[in-house]
């Protein structure tokens, strides 16, 4: 057959190919015909490309031999071979081809038919997860605390050299363990507990456990773990921060001791003075030697009050309690049960909260507020002092109000700094009670604000979000 016949023949072969197909001259590797699939792919007409070798539109292949090393073993072998090819276009852009070739006859001539495939979007994703694992790998050597991923199984995948260091082993001795492997018996079945948790709800987590060395020590551990989630949502594995306690452990330990003394004897010697003071009151007739003790018992209750005070906050940011629904006029019945009897008959107390108002707060709300009607008669110089505590609900539907209001001296600024982060060393706040409140009051999402009663004195007023605000 002539010349020009085959190579007819090859351009009707590679036009009822699908994709982007060459038939080339396997001595000169030289392109004899390409279908229009391939003239799209190569941005050059059907024409241009016949004129064209192989090596004059691609660059080396991704393996280790040379173009022309490839395509004669192609045409040594007779292929079929499978390889990826760099591809130069005219105006700079590379692109990567897979590449599929082949021998085979077309009108009694043998034909190097290449077959191909843009595979650019598939290399360029590939190199951006690889950027990003290699930048991920970048954060987790710098981070101060264990990274770690775990597949569905809870069997650890990934980790970085902190987790090794805390844990003692190397690289071979984490590979293929079962998270929960890596802690005692007591704190075992809570990591597998944690980790069922995670893959079975899809949330994130935090649990205390001991860590088991692999020399048998043992070290206090707090993990914080999340679900990896699949295109559906579904866990598939989860991600997890470790972090060694032993420290802070010791120090909150020793901090506990420090602070349970200390409120301890300071109780019982404000009491001694408190009675030594009552004692001596009733023995001396002089107005002004009175008043003075008088102003000593005072002091003395003000520092037991704070005492008090300071074991609430101690048992709140220990607790971390959860926010539910409360019933508003229980807290209010609550709060000024709790105060003492001898200070609550001092003052007009004022109530106006419907029984139906319901709060989304802590369990010491009731205290908070307890606090602020106490502070509002202690701090009070008048004979018979007068609070107000007012409760509405907001327009909103999301939002409930309430205010506790008195005819009071009003608070300081340093106080009120409390609020705004504004406090200094040399200006600063006296007590806990509106540390304690605003602590109460943020825990569930609300808000505190002061400002001035109508009285002249101090208008405080929380904003509560209600059970079904989003």
């Amino acid at each position: 057959m002539a010349d020009e016949e085959c190579v007819e023949a090859a351009w009707s072969f590679v036009e009822s190919v699908p994709t982007p197909t060459l038939a080339v001259d396997p001595d000169t590797t030289a392109i004899h015909a390409a279908n229009g699939h391939a003239a799209s792919l190569f941005g050059r007409d059907r024409s241009t490309l016949a004129l064209m070798g192989l090596t004059d539109i691609g660059g080396p292949t991704t393996g280790d031999n040379s173009i022309e090393e490839t395509f004669a073993s192609v045409v040594a072998s007779g292929g079929p071979e499978h390889f990826e090819w760099d591809l130069r276009t005219d105006d700079g852009e590379r692109r990567r081809l897979a590449v599929d070739a082949h021998m085979t006859t077309v009108a009694d001539r043998e034909w190097l038919v290449v077959t191909l495939t843009d595979a650019t979007a598939r290399v360029r994703s590939e190199q951006s997860t690889s950027e990003q694992l290699r930048t991920l790998d970048a954060i987790a050597s710098t981070v101060p605390m264990a990274l770690f991923q775990c597949d569905a199984a809870g069997t650890l995948t990934r980790w970085n050299d902190r987790l090794a260091t805390d844990t003692g082993y190397a690289a071979e001795g984490l590979s293929g363990r079962a998270l929960p492997d890596l802690f005692d018996d007591r704190s075992r079945s809570t990591v597998a507990d944690a980790l069922a948790e995670v893959y079975g709800e899809g949330t994130h987590i935090e649990r205390e456990a001991t860590l088991l060395t692999r020399s048998g020590e043992r070290t206090p551990y707090r993990l914080t773990v999340g679900p990896v989630t699949d295109t559906d949502g579904s866990p598939v594995g989860l991600v997890g921060v470790g972090e060694d306690r032993t420290e802070a452990s010791l120090r909150e330990e020793r901090l506990a001791v420090l602070t349970r003394v200390l409120r301890h004897n300071f109780r019982n010697e404000l009491n001694v003075v408190t009675g030594f003071t009552q004692q001596a009151k009733r023995k001396v007739d002089d107005p002004e030697t009175i008043a003075q003790l008088d102003r000593v018992i005072d002091t003395a209750e003000r520092l037991l009050h704070l005492g008090e005070t300071s074991r609430k906050v101690e048992r709140l940011l220990g607790d971390q309690p959860t926010p539910g629904p409360i019933p508003l006029a229980s807290v209010v019945t609550d709060a000024l049960g709790s105060i003492p009897a001898t200070l609550r008959d001092r003052a007009d107390i004022e109530t106006d909260v419907s029984p139906g108002i319901t709060v989304s707060a802590v369990d010491q709300l009731s205290d908070a507020l307890a606090e602020l009607v106490d502070n509002a008669i202690r701090h009070n110089d008048a004979e018979r002092p007068r609070v107000h505590v007012a409760a509405a609900e907001l327009p909103s539907e999301s939002w409930v109000s309430l205010v506790v209001a008195d005819d009071g001296p009003g608070i300081p600024p340093a106080e009120r700094a409390v609020l705004t982060g504004e406090e200094t060393p040399l200006d600063h706040a006296s007590g806990l009670g509106l540390w304690y409140v605003n602590w109460v009051v943020t825990a569930a999402g609300g808000e505190l604000a002061i400002t001035e009663s109508k009285g002249g004195g101090t208008r405080i007023e929380l904003s509560l979000r209600t059970p079904n605000a989003g």
